[in-house]
């Protein structure tokens, strides 16, 4: 229970951290003495970052001042659904006479076939992997091996990529090749996967989204387009929801990352004098994890045969006055492994 709880003088970058290590979509405010303050969700934190609220901003003003509570032997399981149903709230505390917090009941305790049964009508089972590159930054393995088949802990890293898709109920797979296209067709084959999986082979190099256009007619329902080389341990109901709650064509993930100029850096007055020396400042960014929401009719600006990259799918939806949202998650919730200093911490993350 301890996971859920923050203090108000958290940061929002504290929370987004929170929420990952916890798995919820809410996190209870409390006080040293665990006195309930009020509630944070994953929706709030989010809402506040796009208004353009810096990470480092305390959540006081954020938080939900007045929750849903419950006193200690104070009700029914009928009365709990009966709030559930009418607050459309995921968590209620439980508190003693002092406001402590005492116990969580999720709605998922008491729903879990309605919410299960919601997420299988609403939750879209496509992912594309867009695995077709020659992973020049990752040689020599991808002299020999193709970037997907680089292994991680006696595992490649496809592999990796798609057991945290599983692991959220997807089942439905493709996989844009070119390069070394053959040997990730015949680790497949040997693997006899449990889920679906169809092979897109480009016929040559078309960037980073151009094979999307060979499934043009094919999908017709939201999908998720990944890179081959980033894990994404994050909740997909949530980002789905995020997407289409929102009403967006494009969805984006990107990751806070936090970056220090390892220097004193001089702040200058307007005639060039300087004013102070700041030492190693450290500054906040939203990064681009390389995981995409994209709605069916996307598909269609892709030109055929012609090497196109997400960059380009982007500015052309936007030329279009297509919607595109951002969907922030805390930098612990993914592994880069495209490049050699990201690759190493991945291995000690992943045994």
């Amino acid at each position: 229970m301890k996971k859920l709880f923050i203090q108000p003088e958290a940061s929002i970058k504290d929370a987004l951290k929170q929420l990952g290590k916890s798995g919820k979509s809410c996190l209870i405010v409390v006080n040293k003495a665990n006195k309930i303050l009020g509630t944070l969700t994953d929706g709030d934190v989010r809402r506040v970052i796009l208004k353009g609220k810096f990470l480092k901003d305390k959540i006081k003003g954020i938080y939900e001042k007045k929750p849903v509570l419950l006193k200690k032997n104070n009700y029914t399981q009928a009365q709990i659904k009966d709030i559930f149903l009418k607050k459309k709230v995921d968590i209620i505390p439980v508190v003693d006479n002092a406001k402590k917090v005492i116990e969580v009941i999720f709605f998922t305790d008491l729903f879990k076939k309605v919410k299960n049964f919601n997420n299988s009508k609403a939750f879209p089972k496509t992912v594309i992997i867009m695995a077709g590159g020659k992973g020049a930054r990752m040689k020599p393995f991808t002299s020999i091996l193709p970037k997907p088949l680089v292994p991680i802990n006696e595992k490649p890293v496809i592999e990796h990529i798609i057991e945290k898709f599983a692991e959220n109920k997807v089942s439905n797979f493709y996989i844009t090749s070119n390069y070394k296209s053959k040997i990730i067709r015949a680790y497949f084959s040997e693997m006899k996967p449990k889920f679906k999986l169809t092979f897109i082979v480009e016929s040559k190099p078309l960037g980073t989204v151009g094979g999307l256009s060979l499934l043009t007619g094919k999908i017709k329902k939201p999908f998720m387009v990944t890179n081959c080389d980033t894990i994404v341990d994050i909740n997909l109901d949530d980002l789905m929801n995020f997407h289409i709650s929102n009403g967006n064509d494009i969805t984006l993930v990107a990751s806070s990352k936090e970056h220090t100029i390892p220097y004193g850096t001089c702040k200058l007055t307007k005639k060039g004098y300087l004013q102070d020396i700041i030492e190693k400042p450290k500054f906040d960014f939203f990064v681009n994890v390389g995981l995409y929401v994209l709605n069916p009719n996307l598909i269609r600006l892709i030109p055929k045969n012609k090497s196109y990259d997400m960059t380009d799918l982007i500015k052309n939806a936007r030329s279009k006055k297509k919607q595109i949202g951002v969907f922030p998650i805390d930098d612990e919730s993914w592994i880069d492994v495209g490049q050699w200093s990201e690759y190493r911490k991945a291995v000690d993350r992943l045994i």
